[in-house]
């Protein structure tokens, strides 16, 4: 209240004179009520949006591990805009880990099965997305558990799905970046609960068969062509070995990367890019079954990676196997192809795009076709502008021009994989 306000009145000797006051009417007693009620359901749907975010960023944040090394974090994404530059994540899938469920049996020890490796140019033009097979056999460096402060020894040759239990999410980390060469500073785990509720939030993901398969060791059973597959189908098609190509965990990768492809231009789809109920149930998913890391355990960190990848043409979006082959050494299992790998990995750690040779496809896979919705950005041809030449003046008989000539993406011979753009079908299993 003004010190106006608390002024003594004046009295004057004229009566006052009181107002008649008017009787509401009807329709403006409904006006009255109806803005109330907007008010607190405007208000109480805020109030659920904030809590629900509220929530998933606690949910977040307290299964969060921290894979830095004592290194110092990357920088704090913007709010709600892309990354500055590029990056790297590791997506690890586990097998054996307590959300997994009894189902699925028991390991004496938790196993990193999937590990995909994904690289974002610092223009945000490119993509690679690098999968490791499980029985790859390489080197493990010294790995301290975060949770537990266990120190484990290095080894000199051990199959890469031992990483995890040699001290969790920072140990596979460690172990990707000891092979690649990378910094790799966004990492995530998720079992295999996890992939079954994130494609059940999805809406299902597309997934093309050249045959019918049944599997009855994955649960594997669709018909030839395409079916759109979630829950516990969705899971056997990744998981499914023997019922594809020639029964290796080679042909899995090619079944997982066709299944990967298949989600991104699903996630890229106007249908579920809008649609608020598949995205809420999307982060609702994510935040109870997929362990971040630290550097990537908030809100505002997810929504700088949806919004850097989503500009990304499909065509740009390379999927390849890591090299690898078979040695007498290790029977069952593979080695590194260190020239190939060399040379993919130069590309990554240059920042510079690349393609894939002629029958590239992973084996068990078939191309059947490219995306109609991705564009092919070909490099720009440039044509230099004429000059105006004189003949009298000889300085000018060679025109020159600052135009740099169009350059095209190296293709590297030899990887096996598929961009997002083309559609492929999983070939049954074959002797």
């Amino acid at each position: 209240m003004n010190d106006t306000a608390r002024r003594p009145r004046r009295h004057h000797a004229t009566p006052v004179r009181h107002g008649r006051q008017r009787t509401p009417s009807a329709f403006g007693a409904i006006l009255k009520t109806l803005a109330v009620v907007l008010a607190v359901a405007l208000v109480s749907v805020g109030s659920v949006a904030a809590y629900a975010i509220n929530n998933l960023a606690q949910q977040v944040s307290a299964n969060a591990v921290d894979i830095s090394g004592g290194e110092d974090a990357p920088p704090a994404p913007p709010l709600l805009g892309a990354f500055e530059g590029g990056f790297n994540l590791l997506v690890v899938g586990t097998d054996n880990d307590p959300n997994q469920g009894d189902s699925f049996g028991e390991r004496d020890a938790t196993l990193n099965d999937v590990n995909i490796l994904l690289h974002v140019s610092a223009d945000h033009k490119n993509a690679v997305v690098v999968s490791f097979p499980r029985d790859l056999v390489i080197a493990h460096p010294e790995c301290t558990d975060p949770t537990t402060g266990e120190v484990f020894d290095a080894m000199s040759a051990q199959p890469l799905n031992e990483a995890f239990s040699r001290g969790g999410l920072a140990c596979v980390n460690s172990t990707i970046e000891n092979l690649t060469g990378l910094d790799i500073n966004y990492a995530a785990a998720t079992s295999f609960n996890g992939v079954i509720e994130m494609t059940n939030a999805i809406g299902g993901v597309p997934v093309c068969l050249v045959e019918p398969i049944l599997d009855t060791d994955s649960g594997l059973d669709l018909p030839a062509g395409t079916s759109v597959i979630e829950g516990q189908m969705a899971l056997a098609f990744l998981r499914n070995r023997h019922g594809v190509g020639d029964g290796s965990d080679l042909s899995r990768i090619a079944s997982q990367q066709q299944y990967l492809s298949s989600m991104a231009r699903t996630l890229k789809s106007a249908n579920t890019l809008t649609d608020i109920s598949k995205l809420y149930g999307l982060a609702n998913a994510a935040a109870q079954n997929i362990q971040l890391s630290s550097s990537l355990a908030s809100a505002d960190s997810m929504v700088s990676l949806a919004l850097t990848l989503k500009d990304v043409d499909l065509n740009n979006i390379v999927f390849v196997q890591y090299p690898s082959g078979d040695s007498v050494d290790y029977p069952n299992k593979v080695v590194p192809v260190t020239d190939l790998a060399d040379a993919l990995f130069a590309k990554v750690l240059a920042d510079e795009p690349f393609t894939l040779g002629d029958d590239a496809t992973g084996t068990g896979s078939t191309v059947v076709g490219t995306d109609p919705g991705a564009t092919t950005e070909a490099p720009a041809e440039t044509t230099a502008p004429e000059a105006s030449v004189d003949p009298a003046d000889p300085a000018t008989d060679a025109p020159t021009t600052d135009v740099p000539p169009a350059t095209t993406p190296e293709v590297i011979d030899g990887l096996k994989g598929q961009t997002a753009a083309e559609q492929t079908c999983a070939n049954a299993f074959s002797d």
